[in-house]
């Protein structure tokens, strides 16, 4: 089984290719919305690396979002494009569960509440338990929630961007962010159980769903 897994979700960009218990690349930008100008290059990168072929891929995972929404549709129109061209089912992820499997491979936390800000005055948030298998599995649904209607919905430690927006004390985990290593981690699984879609359902998840004219409301961190 190898698996490439893209995340541009939340406005960084990594790339990861990994087999069933191995990591063979890993290459991550942190630069703020660089991810058209570095996607295809790390993916051209780690597949030469490796020596690995868009064709004897096992399948394409990718962050679904909810996240940036350019991120976010970035990441859809690569992979769908990638799996279209290759046949290759897609593994779709959830950004905000890819999160919580970074706190922890990062921290070690083993019960989460997710949050992203959304801007708006509102986070993308959801709560995250650690299965036996080591991966995080949802408690709840994935909701947007004005700053207020997250503090009453915080189930566990809060990690994620959005953190100190529904509690500003809270500030130890604010860091943490998800890669494609994450994205890989999760993906695996679904894999083993031939758990994905095809090209043309791997869609991004907004869950605001009219983001598209809200962008310039938006503002700036």
């Amino acid at each position: 089984m190898k698996l490439l897994a893209l995340e541009t979700a939340n406005e960084q960009c990594s790339v990861c290719i990994a087999e069933e218990n191995q990591e063979l690349y890993f290459q991550l930008d942190a630069r703020a919305k660089a991810q058209t100008q570095t996607i295809l290059p790390f993916i051209e990168q780690g597949l030469s690396q490796t020596g690995i072929q868009i064709s004897d891929l096992t399948a394409i995972a990718f962050s679904r979002g909810p996240g940036s929404f350019s991120g976010v549709r970035i990441n859809a129109a690569v992979t769908q494009a990638l799996a279209w061209s290759n046949d290759l089912p897609v593994i779709p992820v959830s950004s905000l569960q890819a999160l919580a499997q970074a706190a922890y491979r990062i921290a070690g936390l083993t019960e989460v509440t997710a949050v992203l800000d959304a801007r708006m005055k509102e986070v993308y948030m959801a709560s995250y338990q650690l299965d036996e298998s080591g991966i995080m599995q949802a408690a709840d649904e994935e909701q947007l929630l004005s700053y207020s209607g997250a503090e009453q919905a915080v189930k566990f430690t809060l990690i994620g961007s959005g953190s100190v927006l529904v509690k500003p004390e809270q500030i130890q985990y604010k860091d943490i962010s998800a890669t494609a290593q994450d994205i890989a981690t999760i993906a695996r699984i679904h894999a083993q159980q031939q758990n994905w879609v095809t090209a043309e359902q791997a869609l991004p998840v907004y869950l605001r769903d009219n983001a598209w004219k809200k962008i310039p409301e938006q503002g700036t961190p």
